[in-house]
């Protein structure tokens, strides 16, 4: 979903003008790049760059809520209190929606916001073994943990994760230096993403229909598609960071 925002940014704003910038966060709410040409738009993980010349850069994250969309540029006021952006051109506006994130960072300083980000594994960067070693460098970790660590690898979120782990058949709650094959797991991981950067939503069965995309995310209470075991969730993690898991008990031992 990132790089598909990513990309769609870059699309409308990239090599334009900005006739408007409207950034509705107190403390760069005076900040003002009419006149400013955007560069580029990329992702970065789950973090997303629009780079505008000038050494600036319109840093954002989506978190779980938030969004960007684009349409054509229009007059009227945007007035709903969940907008934390507006960026437009003559042709195409590009909004902010419940964005966890937004700040302008100078472009020359984005190493200090995302540098700590391991190999992305959409990205022109993107390093299976840096990626398997930075794994390994904490092996008691479970590796339900390890796979949404940004740091070692960015990019995974949770439902990437589960439906990872169960292909492979692992457990989430196995430690990461137990895991046979790990950069076999990291490499599945990196085919799914990029089979699914380009469509709306995620689908890792093959099917897409509704309730169909996924083999156990999501899918708590329900028959495991392969075995018939009932598919389980728990959180995992710290208890300030803890995310839901997903897994099948009988193919995931």
């Amino acid at each position: 979903m990132v790089w598909r925002t990513a990309r769609q940014l870059h699309d409308a704003l990239a090599g334009r003008i900005l006739v408007r910038s409207d950034v509705r966060v107190p403390r760069f709410a005076t900040t003002d790049l009419t006149g400013r040409t955007v560069t580029s738009a990329v992702s970065r993980g789950k973090h997303l760059l629009i780079r505008v010349d000038g050494d600036v850069t319109v840093h954002s994250h989506l978190r779980m809520e938030g969004s960007w969309r684009i349409s054509r540029t229009s007059g009227y006021p945007l007035r709903d209190h969940r907008i934390r952006i507006v960026l437009a051109n003559d042709t195409w506006q590009a909004v902010g929606h419940q964005l966890g994130t937004v700040e302008i960072i100078r472009t020359s300083r984005e190493p200090a916001t995302v540098g700590y980000l391991g190999p992305d594994l959409l990205g022109p960067d993107w390093d299976a073994d840096e990626a398997v070693r930075r794994l390994l460098a904490a092996p008691d970790r479970t590796v339900g943990e390890a796979l949404l660590d940004q740091a070692s690898l960015a990019g995974i979120g949770n439902l990437y994760k589960a439906e990872t782990l169960f292909l492979r058949g692992v457990s989430p709650w196995r430690p990461v230096g137990d895991v046979d094959s790990l950069p076999a797991l990291v490499e599945l991981a990196r085919r799914l993403l990029e089979a699914n950067k380009d469509r709306v939503g995620q689908v890792t069965t093959g099917n897409p229909a509704r309730g169909e995309q996924t083999w156990v995310y999501g899918r708590a209470g329900r028959p495991c598609r392969r075995c018939g075991a009932i598919i389980r969730r728990a959180d995992q993690g710290p208890v300030a960071e803890e995310r839901l898991t997903f897994w099948c008990p009988a193919c995931q031992r």
